[in-house]
């Protein structure tokens, strides 16, 4: 970053690099390059290389059916249940690694942003990134066991792309506002990972939705639904694995329930895009 002398002499403040920038192509090209980066330096040196990134959501997936379908006779009733659990933990696994790889990402590239000059949320943005690579690579186990438990591609696959892209819209939002927060408290970090422990647990991912409308109610799967990340997972849930499984359409009784989830989506990602935008030009000081 250049500091111009007059600047100094009139007194004017010099503000450092902004969250994007005046070039929008320059912008996703970093983004994209330093994810690229990123996701082949995660498997440099490893023998297995991408196969521990499959690896990873099938063994919590291996042990979950055990204990929830083997031992307790959880989702008995439930059309191929074992590749909907699978689908929600991948699903979440995505969340998680964005949201967990964004936190400490400007921290982490101290270095960097100390002696280059470029867009601040390339670095964080480029978390969701990676994270959605690592997502995409993890839907070939999902695709595999589907279509092994005797599912089919159906016209309902169409509705991938717009649930992907919400979803993805939500973590980016999250991901800038998370990793612009830790710079000034480093308590974010410790707190995030209760919060998204506590999501697991609070999200449709090892039972399913009816439970929730049998047990508590309509309205409280209504509830649960207006999370973005509990909306994602039944819809694919009804549109991929079978649409026995409620979509989020049905539990709101209309299409229009579900623009309350896209919307809380749009707002988290507004508001990360102000938070972010606000504090780039002092990360640096900061750090």
């Amino acid at each position: 970053m250049t500091i111009q002398r007059s600047d100094l002499m009139i007194g004017r403040e010099v503000t450092g690099p902004t969250a994007i920038g005046t070039d929008r192509h320059r912008f996703w090209n970093l983004t994209w390059t330093l994810a690229i980066t990123e996701f082949k330096l995660r498997f440099f040196g490893s023998v297995l290389g991408y196969f521990w990134q499959l690896m990873r959501p099938l063994l919590l997936f291996a042990i979950l059916y055990a204990v929830f379908v083997g031992i307790l006779k959880s989702g008995g009733g439930e059309p191929m249940f074992g590749v909907a659990l699978l689908l929600g933990i991948v699903v979440f696994q995505f969340f998680t690694d964005a949201t967990s790889l964004a936190v400490k990402s400007l921290v982490a590239n101290e270095g960097l942003i100390r002696k280059v000059d470029f867009p601040r949320a390339v670095i964080p943005t480029s978390c969701a990134l990676q994270a959605l690579f690592n997502f995409l690579l993890n839907l070939v186990p999902v695709a595999i066991f589907l279509f092994a438990a005797g599912g089919r591609i159906s016209w309902g696959w169409l509705a991938i792309p717009p649930i992907i892209a919400m979803l993805l819209l939500f973590v980016t939002g999250l991901s800038l506002f998370l990793s612009a927060l830790y710079v000034s408290f480093r308590d974010v970090d410790p707190i995030w990972a209760v919060v998204s422990q506590a999501l697991f647990y609070g999200t449709p991912i090892l039972y399913s939705l009816s439970v929730v409308s049998d047990k508590i109610g309509t309205r409280a799967a209504g509830l649960m639904l207006l999370n973005p990340l509990a909306t994602a997972i039944q819809s694919l849930r009804h549109f991929v694995v079978s649409p026995e499984y409620e979509s989020p359409s049905d539990v709101f009784g209309s299409w229009a329930g579900v623009l309350a989830p896209c919307l809380i989506a749009s707002i988290c990602f507004a508001l990360g895009v102000w938070y972010f935008g606000r504090s780039a030009s002092r990360i640096a000081e900061k750090l």
